[in-house]
């Protein structure tokens, strides 16, 4: 909605009634209470314009926390009594008595109230957790919340009662669960709590009853992947039931590897597929994404599928991102999402791969002597910035024998150098960097 310019915002108040004893007589009190009343619309309704009348335009049409200047005046609107939670005897009993034990028997035919309270939910859930609760109570509770199991799947802590039910319950509890969210598994999938029970379901029905779950997803799996909700639910899918049998996943957003990829949803579902799949469908995935390497690797979410593979991927798929990384090596160091790749180039790579990045690191101060460091030289410049510093560090970890020896005498040089200088914001990456390179012990056998 399109807010009034602050010069127009005001032109529906009423006027500001002068103070007491500036010269105004009854007549004009009384005339002036009259042009309000017409200006006013009536109390609780909308002005023809939308606008509540006690302020600009608001969202919903809901009133202003703060009184506008005439609150005192005609008009004004006095703050109700704040709503009160009602509950029953027996609830408002369990939340102030700590010393006595209940169990499930004692809140019977209050088990809906319970599953809806935050204190009431998490005494159910401890009960249906126990191994020595009695199955019977159990199975009471159970008969009395499945008559608004719907609501409770929605609601924010009946929801964790249900996810119970799925983990701890019988079978026949399982299945009638699901029975009551036939026809309604997208809808639950897309809403923040429903998502979770959908989640736990997947986990625990039988293998026929997780494809009858999954089935119902199958013509919006897209939709599903990109929401903040709905991915979880894809996500477990891929995890928990055998791939043959949700193909379907993939092959909805063949088209789109790339750009799922570089979803902030998309790119989860990318790395659970690459770490599910079948090897054909892996390196269908793996092939899409090695057109884009560069990109990837920059990209906020993208680089987190890369990581992935550098992590988990074969020797030829590593090998594919680190020669993407080389000859980039300061220019990816200092990308904020981009580092992240090469911190793990260098955990992951070789011994011969991180020789040549620190090749690349070293360059113009691979000389074993205390000659200064040129501050535009590659390790100057990595050990200033805000990100790369993070990389130099990891290689003062992980590298070994006379290129770490050289590492470390070279940045020993250049933290003496900038010692005079002003890089406070990165002290405290500074420091690490001097403990790191203080503490560590370098041998030709290394």
């Amino acid at each position: 909605m399109q807010h009034p310019h602050p010069s127009q915002a005001n032109q529906n108040f009423p006027p500001i009634p002068p103070a007491q004893g500036q010269g105004q007589g009854p007549a004009q009190k009384q005339q002036q209470q009259q042009q309000q009343q017409q200006q006013q619309p009536p109390q609780g309704h909308a002005s023809n314009n939308g606008n509540s009348n006690s302020g600009p335009p608001k969202r919903n049409n809901k009133s202003p926390k703060n009184s506008t200047p005439n609150s005192r005046g005609a008009g004004a609107q006095s703050k109700g009594p704040k709503s009160q939670i009602y509950r029953s005897p027996v609830l408002e009993e369990f939340r102030n008595n700590t010393t006595r034990e209940y169990t499930l028997k004692d809140i019977f035919g209050n088990a809906i109230e319970f599953s809806k309270d935050q204190h009431g939910s998490r005494f159910i859930q401890q009960q249906l957790s126990m191994k020595n609760t009695n199955a019977t109570e159990k199975e009471v509770i159970f008969n009395e919340i499945r008559e608004d199991a719907m609501n409770l799947i929605t609601d924010v802590f009946g929801n964790y009662v249900i996810q119970k039910y799925f983990e701890h319950g019988t079978e026949t509890q399982r299945l009638i669960l699901l029975s009551l969210m036939k026809g309604q598994i997208k809808q639950l999938s897309f809403q923040m709590y429903g998502c979770r029970v959908i989640q736990r379901a997947i986990e625990h029905l039988p293998l026929a009853s997780q494809i009858e779950v999954i089935e119902e997803l199958k013509d919006d799996v897209i939709n599903c992947i990109k929401d903040q909700n709905g991915n979880h639910v894809i996500q477990k899918s891929i995890e928990c039931i055998p791939i043959q049998n949700v193909s379907f996943i993939l092959d909805s957003l063949r088209p789109q590897i790339y750009h799922l990829s570089t979803h902030p949803y998309g790119c989860r579902v990318i790395q659970r597929l690459l770490e599910y799949s079948t090897f054909e469908d892996q390196e269908f995935i793996l092939q899409e994404l090695s057109k884009f390497t560069y990109f990837l690797i920059q990209d906020q979410y993208g680089n987190y599928v890369i990581q992935h593979i550098i992590e988990n991927g074969a020797p030829k798929d590593k090998t594919h991102v680190i020669e993407t990384v080389l000859g980039s090596v300061v220019e990816f160091s200092k990308h904020k999402f981009a580092s992240n790749v090469v911190e793990r180039c260098v955990v992951n790579s070789t011994v011969a791969q991180r020789t040549l990045i620190l090749d690349e690191v070293l360059q113009g101060n691979d000389q074993d002597n205390d000659d200064p460091v040129d501050d535009q030289s590659s390790l100057g410049l990595m050990m200033k910035d805000q990100f790369a510093n993070y990389v130099v560090q990891k290689l003062v970890e992980v590298s070994k024998g006379a290129k770490k020896r050289l590492l470390i005498r070279k940045i020993k040089v250049y933290l003496k150098q900038i010692a005079r200088g002003n890089y406070g914001k990165h002290l405290a990456s500074i420091e690490k960097l001097i403990v790191l390179s203080e503490n560590a012990i370098v041998s030709d056998e290394e």
